[in-house]
């Protein structure tokens, strides 16, 4: 795709004026069914149109009885026929002049030689009709500022965030996305789950949401790389205007042949070395978390300006450990400053030598929780030698669990340098603290380690941005 013509197939998907649901059911739990529901929950302001041979009406919308019947000028159909009936569906969509088309069924290459003859079928039917495709074998896609989504999954309202994933998973635009929704307090721009990528693949769509204004940071999922060259020549531009960050399936031998049993992917099309990624300003992750939780932190905070973290600790295991830590991620624990370390030492027991990790604990003996918690982060965050900083809180009932506002407070008043908290105690606070903090802007993490994982990944993202720059 080039030009006008691609910006056009991409409005069709993510900012469709005109949707028809091919396959539209009144029964409760099809994905006919679900689909629409989704559509209307998310507050599509645009022609929603429903097929079903049966014809008559559903929840007082009439029901289309074939494509042939539709009116002209749709952008979008939503297909959830059968595999069988994919190649037909699609001839029958471009004869009615409709470009775009989701097509969900599975039964394509990922499931079997018969599977295989059908997606070619189905390759044919694309190129012969002009429809551009997104899927087979996909639950869909997301396009929050475009009030839309084609997903089966029940999803309801999506809220709106600043991140967008590309995933060859249909589990973006499904569980994954209840889970950020219901489990870690941020929203997303768009979601898309390329399925088998018959037609559109993660180069179509990372160049598009490298010219989105609606997505601040792009995470993908690959299990194969469709053209590597042209992903990693794309890649490269888009990242150095914003954070674009991989995950990358099927890297083992027992990874590979899952991946082909999952989309049909050849592992061998997926083998992009780490030092073309990197060239290409990709930064590279290793565990499926992780694309919760980078995409938690780039959509409440800047990046960082480079890699030298303080972190304050309750404990001293802890400012050992996760120093080490920090080594091992790359990422610097600077010195402070003087006028830093003083006005910390001021806080902290004669006892106690202040520094960078901030041994937190007398300190919190002597002045209480959101004293000492306060005035340390206030102090590290305005020393020209941190550029981000994570907070360890200790929350018992014994202990005192602190109101957190203090937190946010500081947050805002240093809105150029991260803060991420992370927590040990009690966990039932730990988890009414993160319920509490995460809508108001702060990243929370419930293990010690992964704000510094994320902290290593964001400050790798930064250097690609300035050295691409």
């Amino acid at each position: 795709m080039k030009g006008a013509a691609a910006a056009e197939t991409m409005r069709r998907f993510f900012e469709p004026r005109s949707v028809a649901v091919i396959g539209a059911s009144a029964a409760a739990g099809k994905p006919g069914r679900v689909v629409v529901q989704n559509i209307l929950a998310n507050g599509f302001a645009g022609e929603l149109f429903l097929v079903n041979p049966r014809g008559g009406e559903i929840d007082g919308r009439r029901v289309h009885a074939s494509i042939e019947a539709l009116p002209d000028g749709i952008d979008q159909a939503i297909v959830t026929l059968p595999a069988a009936q994919a190649p037909t569906t699609v001839r029958a969509l471009g004869a009615r002049g409709i470009r775009a088309a989701v097509l969900a069924a599975s039964g394509f290459a990922e499931a079997d030689q018969l599977g295989e003859a059908l997606q070619a079928e189905l390759l044919a039917a694309i190129r012969e009709s002009g429809v551009r495709v997104l899927g087979p074998n996909t639950t869909g896609h997301v396009s929050v500022p475009g009030a839309f989504t084609s997903s089966f999954f029940p999803l309801g309202r999506v809220p709106r965030g600043s991140v967008s994933y590309v995933a060859q998973t249909g589990n973006f635009c499904g569980i994954s996305l209840r889970h950020i929704m219901s489990a870690e307090h941020f929203g997303v721009a768009r979601s898309v789950g390329l399925g088998n990528k018959v037609d559109l693949d993660e180069s179509d769509v990372l160049e598009y949401l490298g010219g989105d204004a609606a997505t601040r940071a792009i995470l993908l999922y690959l299990e194969s790389i469709k053209e590597p060259r042209r992903f990693l020549r794309v890649a490269r531009r888009v990242s150095r205007e914003k954070p674009v960050v991989l995950l990358k399936g099927g890297v083992s031998d027992a990874g590979a042949a899952a991946a082909v049993a999952h989309t049909g992917a050849l592992a061998a099309d997926g083998r992009v070395v780490d030092g073309a990624l990197e060239q290409a300003g990709v930064a590279r992750i290793h565990r499926y978390s992780q694309l919760f939780h980078v995409a938690k932190a780039l959509d409440a905070m800047p990046l960082p300006r480079g890699n030298r973290v303080a972190f304050l600790s309750p404990s001293g295991a802890f400012t050992v450990c996760l120093t080490d830590l920090c080594r091992t991620l790359g990422l610097e624990v600077p010195a402070l400053a003087e006028a830093t370390r003083a006005r910390l030492q001021a806080l902290a027991p004669p006892f106690i030598g202040m520094r960078n990790p901030v041994d937190i604990f007398g300190s919190v003996a002597l002045h209480g929780y959101e004293r000492a918690y306060g005035d340390a982060l206030d102090a590290v965050l305005g020393d020209p030698n941190v550029d981000a900083a994570v907070v360890i809180m200790m929350l018992t009932s014994e202990t005192g669990v602190p109101r957190h506002d203090f937190l946010v407070d500081l947050v805002r008043r240093h809105p150029a340098k991260p803060v991420y908290a992370t927590f040990m105690g009690a966990h039932e606070h730990d988890v009414a603290a993160k319920a509490y903090l995460e809508p108001r802007g702060v990243p929370c993490f419930m293990l010690v380690e992964e704000p510094f994982e994320v902290l290593a990944v964001l400050a790798r993202c930064r250097a690609n941005l300035g050295r691409l720059r």
